[in-house]
């Protein structure tokens, strides 16, 4: 136990995102003394106006269509018509009622973090952080401002996060050219909107306004949407994009977007031009690191500006961590977290599993969601595994508890190595598949077999129960 007279150590936090937010805590926990650092409020873009926002909407985009699908159920809403038939009413969304229940949901969440930081005895500043060597850092409290408090700390974790990534052909406005973080202020559901990028995001923002009523164009450099995710997942959701009446245009390349007098006109490469009333720029983002003093202090940045960090979050100066979109790791909310605990107890010697990101779940929140753990076709070809493993399928279609909801587009795949069992990745296509993919998460974790996952009871019936039947069906002799 440090005797009283022993100083403690001294963490300080640039940024309040979800790494940030959870190496201060951590700290805190440990008996640092810590002080964090945030601009616009505890929980970054991330909780503000990114990750709780956009989920949210998309919650309630997905509760809106399965008000449409009931009808498979047998469950009708009609009104009478004027000849006394029944007549069913179109769903209506208030846009403007939605926006706004979004952002106080993530003003509370930033509150009720700022709260718990609080309380564990965490210091935190409203301000801008800049480095000042690779032991102190420098705090601006007013925007823009040249007055600084300089603070000296034994270790500093920046995370900073990113911003939209933004294309001087097609410059946001805020008005009809939008970023993900400009969504918020529409006043109502667009007439026509253009999404240019599907990735994750330009998928899920695609899906969502697509429900919510808009028609949608969504504008794909690629030959099928979200290039990243398994093959045969992405085959669904882009069937499911087709049968909503989305217009998707594969291998096409916008160049520019400029603003017409109703609305916005996007010119493709191939000449074509679409015109709408609104164009969202989902074309990825840069990290948030320009500015920061990184390379005074001799921090190592890739060629985009990102920070390099290892297995534990940290970078090539020891006294120098960094967790989050601002870093060259996975891009994910939870990875953030991890790696600013992680950053935390090694700089405090505390027991640390160096971070493997073929343990990371991810999830795209589309209608359904994928949710994917661990390997998969394209990274067991890449890795010379294909001969190695072995795979199943089960589709949903043959699920009870899938026909019974209604939602049966959709399966779950699971990965296993062939001479062992040993389960090593996962894809769930499914309603709420986020929530399904954590018992993948554990077996690929904790390295179990597709026997001891398939020993373990699913609730029958359950949509669980296709994975203990696609770990059966890998039983290994």
């Amino acid at each position: 136990m440090a005797k009283a007279s022993e100083r403690k150590h001294r963490i300080a936090v640039v940024g309040g995102g979800p790494g940030g937010y959870e190496a201060a805590l951590a700290g805190a926990q440990l008996g640092a003394e810590v002080t964090l650092i945030e601009r616009a409020g505890v929980g970054g873009a991330a909780v503000l106006t990114d990750v709780v926002p956009s989920k949210s909407l998309i919650a309630t985009a997905s509760a809106a269509q399965s008000v449409r699908d009931s009808g498979k159920l047998g469950v009708q809403a009609f009104v009478p018509g004027g000849d006394g038939k029944p007549v069913r009413p179109e769903i209506a969304v208030n846009l403007a009622a939605v926006n706004k229940r979004l952002i106080a949901m993530a003003g509370a969440q930033s509150v009720d973090m700022l709260r718990s930081l609080e309380d564990a005895g965490v210091r935190v500043v409203q301000g801008e952080g800049r480095l000042d060597g690779h032991n102190a850092v420098l705090i601006s409290t007013a925007a823009g401002g040249t007055d600084f408090d300089r603070i000296e700390a034994d270790t500093i974790v920046v995370s900073v996060g990113s911003s939209p990534r933004e294309l001087d052909s097609a410059k946001p406005d805020g008005e009809r050219i939008l970023t993900w973080k400009q969504l918020y202020d529409l006043p109502s559901v667009p007439e026509h909107l253009v999404v240019v990028g599907s990735g994750v995001t330009g998928a899920e923002f695609a899906n969502a306004y697509r429900t919510l009523g808009s028609e949608v164009t969504l504008v794909s450099s690629r030959e099928q949407v979200l290039p990243g995710e398994d093959r045969d997942a992405a085959g669904v959701i882009e069937r499911e994009f087709t049968r909503l009446g989305m217009h998707v245009m594969s291998k096409s390349r916008a160049t520019s977007v400029t603003r017409t007098e109703n609305g916005v006109l996007v010119e493709l490469e191939d000449g074509r031009t679409i015109e709408a009333t609104h164009c969202l720029m989902a074309v990825g983002s840069i990290p948030n690191t320009a500015g920061l003093g990184l390379e005074k202090a001799g921090v190592a940045l890739t060629e985009s500006g990102h920070i390099r960090v290892n297995k534990v979050a940290r970078t090539n100066v020891p006294s120098i961590y960094a967790a989050g979109d601002c870093t060259d790791f996975f891009p994910l909310a939870s990875v953030a977290s991890m790696q600013g605990r992680t950053a935390i107890m090694h700089a405090l010697g505390d027991f640390v599993r160096p971070i493997d990101l073929r343990n990371v779940a991810a999830n795209v929140f589309t209608y359904p969601e994928i949710a994917t753990v661990g390997w998969n076709e394209q990274t067991l070809a890449e890795n010379e595994g294909v001969a190695k493993a072995i795979s199943h399928t089960i589709p949903l279609s043959v699920n009870p508890r899938a026909k019974m909801i209604g939602f049966t587009d959709g399966f779950v795949k699971l990965f296993a190595w062939k001479a062992s069992g040993t389960v090593v990745g996962g894809v769930i296509v499914a309603h709420r598949a986020s929530e399904l993919i954590f018992p993948l998460a554990l077996a690929v974790e904790h390295r179990l077999t597709v026997d001891q996952v398939a020993s373990a009871f699913a609730v029958y019936p359950s949509m669980t129960g296709a994975i203990t039947d696609a770990a059966r069906a890998l039983h290994t002799h």
